[in-house]
């Protein structure tokens, strides 16, 4: 049978957490009346699957943990009968029960086998998900998925990813000695950088201390100096236009100055809209840097969207209305400002999860629920991910969505661990 390919422990560990088999005139292997009371909670650390088990075998109470495996004789493969961690199995429970198997005082374990009890639907829904090679899956089984089955999950996986980006935030907040506005700093200056140039500018940003910044935040041009030179664009470079022999000339005096270290990476224009040269991208973050006070305090004080939109509502400096380099020729006259795009770029990968990693780390749930709220009232991401749930009109309504989207097409998807996700046990437990 297909679906036997792919049966394997953490399959019959599902079956057994959520209880899908026939529990019908359930007796043990060797014809004990058996009695499910509890079926324990499953454990992933080391020792037995299952642990806090209550059954009953033939009328008799026991307390104790359970083991399940795919053929009885793992249990002597895994040398669980050498185990002090097993010794208070109450049930072995298997797919195939292949050998007589004693717990660590010599005596038979009683063992349930389950190969007649699951239903082959099941089987064949979950063999159907592992071989199917599409992005999705489970693609075929969505038209059969309620909405409310998907509203509680989408939360769970946005804030999933948030957390895996406060495990980051928290593990740099430690590196900077608690200082939550460096972390902030370096936060943003990863996501001014886009996907091409992240790398650099979190290098950039690592590398030029805002108390720096803070010095030089009265006077731009000393600001856009330290940024560009911290990126790599004045080393080993000539300019012909006079701004940029001055921007030159005082980066190389502040650097001295601080003993600041450029970062080791080049930046990146190729096939990049103008717009996101990192020349510009540098020159806008100068600006906000040069106009904002405490802003990681700002964005906590906030309490709307909005709020938050108008400290970033920042134009790069004249310069740059004429320029998108710093070796360009002068193009027609074009205000740079901070666009709508790189705006909710900025609210999704910076803010919030900033806000969220401080209240989870604070234990403040009003930040944390304050980051969930923005991102629900924040456009969708629209992307290849995106695009391919919508095909399937699963919503992407908004930020949360769209974030939870991603999180489960990465680590549920594409790793195909379909038993973790909510959607593949509405699938798996159909008519089960």
């Amino acid at each position: 049978m297909l679906e036997l390919q792919y049966l394997n422990e953490r399959l019959l560990h599902f079956i057994w957490q959520f209880q899908y088999y026939n529990k019908s005139l359930l007796k043990t292997d060797t014809d004990e009346l058996l009695k499910i009371v509890k079926p324990g909670t499953y454990n992933t650390h080391q020792g037995p699957d299952f642990v806090e088990a209550v059954i009953q075998i033939d009328g008799l109470t026991l307390v104790g943990n359970i083991e399940v495996h795919k053929n009885a004789s793992d249990w002597q493969a895994h040398e669980h009968q050498n185990d002090p961690h097993f010794k208070n199995v109450i049930l072995h429970v298997v797919w195939n029960n292949n050998q007589p198997v004693y717990d660590i005082n010599g005596k038979p374990l009683p063992t349930l086998s389950l190969s007649n009890r699951i239903p082959k639907v099941l089987l064949e829904r979950y063999a159907l998900l592992l071989q199917n090679m599409q992005k999705i899956p489970c693609a075929s089984f969505l038209p059969t998925i309620g909405h409310v089955n998907w509203i509680n999950w989408k939360e769970r996986l946005a804030i999933e990813i948030l957390l895996n980006r406060t495990n980051k935030i928290i593990q740099k907040l430690q590196a900077t000695q608690g200082h939550w506005e460096a972390v902030f700093w370096h936060v943003l200056a990863y996501n001014f950088g886009l996907t091409q140039n992240a790398q650099l500018f979190q290098q950039m940003a690592e590398n030029t201390p805002i108390q720096i910044l803070a010095k030089h935040k009265n006077n731009i041009q000393h600001l856009e100096a330290l940024l560009l030179g911290q990126a790599n664009f004045f080393h080993h470079q000539t300019f012909n236009d006079k701004y940029v022999q001055m921007l030159q000339k005082e980066y190389f005096f502040l650097q001295k100055k601080y003993a600041l270290k450029p970062a080791a990476i080049l930046p990146v224009f190729l096939r990049m809209r103008p717009a996101n040269f990192p020349t510009l991208r540098l020159a806008q973050l100068a600006m906000l840097i040069h106009q904002s006070f405490h802003l990681f305090d700002a964005i906590k004080e906030a309490e709307t969207v909005q709020q938050v939109m108008q400290l970033f509502q920042i134009t790069a400096n004249d310069y740059w209305h004429y320029h998108y380099s710093l070796t360009d020729e002068p193009s027609e006259r074009l205000p740079k400002k901070l666009g709508k795009q790189m705006l909710q770029t900025l609210m999704i990968n910076t803010v919030c999860p900033m806000l969220f990693a401080y209240g989870h780390y604070h234990n403040h749930h009003v930040f944390k629920n304050k980051a969930l709220h923005w991102l629900s009232l924040l456009p969708a991401e629209k992307n290849v991910i995106t695009q391919q749930w919508e095909k399937y009109q699963v919503a992407n309504q908004n930020a949360l969505d769209s974030q939870a989207l991603i999180q489960l097409s990465r680590c549920y998807c594409n790793e195909k661990k379909c038993l973790l996700c909510a959607i593949g046990h509405q699938i798996l437990k159909q008519n089960a």
